[in-house]
């Protein structure tokens, strides 16, 4: 039976999530830093029935938002990769999140790495993360059999759970992503809705493990609509 006493910090993202891109490294931080574990719930930021074509005014919001958050954050993207792809490419995040939740089922302990994984390969290096192609190598550096891999994401458990966390994202009130929250005996405190800077989310985690009645504090996010 899980501890539920013992701190948790439970991250809502998108592996498609811009200003989830640039929060990686403060999130990384955070876990190495303090002793708690890490619950990862894929939001679902245009997964299926959402998901929206490249279309020339698509193309445009997404670079002005990278600008922004490569300006905030430092995290590199690849922009001409997305200025390559054709307007009938769909930013769809579904396959992405499936393959997160299929990650948690063969190797628990690498879902976080595999999450970060995906989105340095579609924000820095270009990769289009929507194609099963791309996870034969996207897989390979955690020793999962990529013919394993692949039936996985083809079937419908994976798929369930992915779902479910969108649904259990949407029931601890990430309207956007990052969302970012502390557990504690059962009871979850925002630490940070959206990117925020490291500084201010370690204050905020230490004045919650020591008191567990911080201030939650804002920033930019994507949100379920699409917007940022």
């Amino acid at each position: 039976m899980k501890d539920i006493s013992r701190p948790q910090i439970v991250y809502v993202g998108d592996p498609m999530c811009s200003w989830c891109w640039g929060f990686a490294p403060v999130l990384e931080r955070l876990v190495s830093e303090h002793e708690v574990d890490l619950r990862l719930i894929v939001g679902g930021l245009r997964p299926g029935p959402s998901a929206q074509t490249l279309s020339d005014k698509m193309k445009t919001f997404l670079l002005h938002h990278w600008e922004q958050v490569e300006s905030a954050s430092g995290q590199p993207f690849n922009r001409e990769a997305l200025a390559a792809r054709p307007s009938s490419w769909m930013y769809d995040t579904e396959l992405p999140a499936v393959a997160v939740a299929a990650m948690r089922h063969f190797q628990p302990a690498d879902e976080l790495p595999f999450f970060l994984a995906l989105q340095e390969a579609f924000y820095a290096r270009g990769v289009d993360i929507t194609s099963e192609a791309a996870y034969p190598s996207l897989v390979a550096p955690f020793g999962v059999d990529p013919g394993d891999f692949a039936t996985s994401l083809a079937e419908a458990d994976a798929r369930q759970a992915a779902w479910d966390d969108f649904s259990e994202a949407r029931r601890l009130g990430a309207t956007g992503f990052p969302t970012t929250l502390l557990a504690i005996e059962g009871r979850y405190r925002m630490l940070a809705a959206g990117y925020r800077p490291f500084e201010e989310v370690d204050q905020i985690l230490h004045a919650g493990l020591d008191r567990f009645a911080p201030a939650a504090t804002s920033g930019a996010t994507c949100s379920i609509d699409g917007a940022c």
